[in-house]
């Protein structure tokens, strides 16, 4: 079992040190990591707390999961490695995204 949680549904007001302070009742946590979004540098509303030991771990769980913190219910559990992602920015294709029109536009004689 990993030592690693995912903590969702998180109020944005939630800082590290309220995620740090509510899951050390549970144990020793190692780190805690709260996710911001890179363009406007605020919280996104999920984050992952690191506990010493697996069975620390699985009591958080089960402590934690579905308890209120800054008025939200939170969702915990085991956090899932990170998917590799393809690279690109999903505008598909080469030259940005734009279509070539295809006859029928302005270009006719």
């Amino acid at each position: 079992m990993n030592n690693k949680l995912f903590v969702g549904n998180l109020s944005f007001n939630t800082t590290e040190n309220d995620l740090q302070d509510a899951f050390a009742a549970h144990g020793t946590v190692t780190e805690t990591n709260l996710m911001m979004d890179r363009a406007t540098n605020r919280p996104r509303g999920f984050g992952f707390v690191t506990m010493s030991t697996p069975e620390e771990a699985q009591k958080a769980i089960e402590a934690m999961n579905g308890k209120e913190l800054d008025g939200r219910a939170l969702t915990v559990n085991i956090a899932r490695p990170r998917e590799e992602r393809t690279g690109g920015g999903g505008r598909g294709g080469y030259g940005g995204g734009r279509r070539e029109s295809r006859g029928g536009g302005r270009d006719r004689y």
